[in-house]
């Protein structure tokens, strides 16, 4: 990593903290999921940075993935959990953080289950640390708790203009022996279950990714490949994003074509069953001679 990378990394930690901490001010009971949203988004533009996906606004049962759809009038509730995900991108290096927000107070120890796991890692993380130890020490810590860990999600690697590579970094004690690498960046990010601990995959999306180009008919299937490829870096976008631009029918059949001939592809809501609650925390480290440093932390560790 050169360090002009390692630079824009905490140049992207920096306006996501800042955006975070607004972020969790402007959450509360009775505010809509979208305007949320559209306001997070709009403040991560107006610092003159990108964003590295749609904000996630996960509630209760729903542990990713979820972004408000173009008419959303979900309100936040009393007794709601929320999962606040967001990602910040400066010249395509990233930042990813997340934090969950317990409105009626009633799930302190769930939310505090998964901050702990992650403050536990981060205590311990060096390069050369096993990706399996830090599995362990989440799982250890959320079933301290009384929780489980969610085993089927994973935290991840960050590269430029790619905001989920390898490797995975596991929520639970697996024998992984590969390791944290000087030069990568990586996004640690435990989440704490009071159900069983397996997410499945709901049947909305409203999160897609450019896969590959192809030839296409639809004028506007063609601008929206274009645009997925040049305007969003290969990034993941937000279908709400293209209404704005082509209309919600045409962005609808465009969709579904580039879908069809897998141009571009789906992330559907990772979610557990709907009785059941999930908390997540999450800080970006980036590895850089021989240090660990925490780029998404108000106080980073040098």
């Amino acid at each position: 990593m050169e360090k002009n990378e390692f630079e824009d990394y905490v140049k992207s930690g920096k306006v996501l903290q800042e955006v975070q901490k607004n972020a969790v001010k402007k959450a509360k009971v009775g505010v809509k999921l979208l305007e949320l949203a559209e306001t997070i988004e709009k403040e991560i533009l107006d610092l003159e940075a990108g964003m590295a996906f749609p904000v996630n606004l996960s509630l209760n049962n729903i542990a990713a993935h979820y972004t408000p759809s173009f008419k959303d009038e979900t309100l936040i509730e009393e007794k709601d959990v929320l999962k606040i995900d967001i990602g910040v991108e400066v010249e395509g290096f990233i930042a990813d953080a997340s934090v969950t927000m317990d409105f009626s107070g009633e799930n302190g120890k769930l939310v505090e289950a998964s901050e702990k796991a992650l403050e536990n890692v981060l205590s311990m993380v060096k390069v050369g640390t096993p990706l399996g130890k830090i599995g362990e020490e989440i799982e250890k810590t959320i079933l301290s708790y009384g929780f489980k860990p969610v085993e089927n999600l994973t935290g991840h690697g960050l590269m430029k203009y790619i905001a989920h590579s390898s490797p995975s970094i596991p929520n639970i004690a697996k024998n992984d022996s590969r390791a944290i690498e000087d030069g990568k960046a990586y996004a640690i990010e435990p989440f704490a279950s009071n159900g069983e601990g397996r997410i499945k995959e709901g049947s909305q999306s409203e999160i897609f990714e450019f896969s590959k180009a192809i030839p296409l008919r639809n004028l506007d299937a063609r601008k929206i490949q274009e645009k997925s490829i040049i305007e969003f870096n290969g990034l993941p976008f937000a279908e709400r994003w293209l209404i704005k631009e082509f209309g919600e029918t045409k962005t609808k059949i465009a969709l579904r074509e580039l879908i069809g001939k897998s141009s571009i592809r789906m992330h559907p809501i990772l979610k557990e069953d709907s009785n059941v609650l999930i908390s997540q925390a999450e800080h970006t480290i980036v590895c850089f001679e021989e240090k660990i440093h925490i780029t998404t932390q108000p106080k980073a560790k040098d």
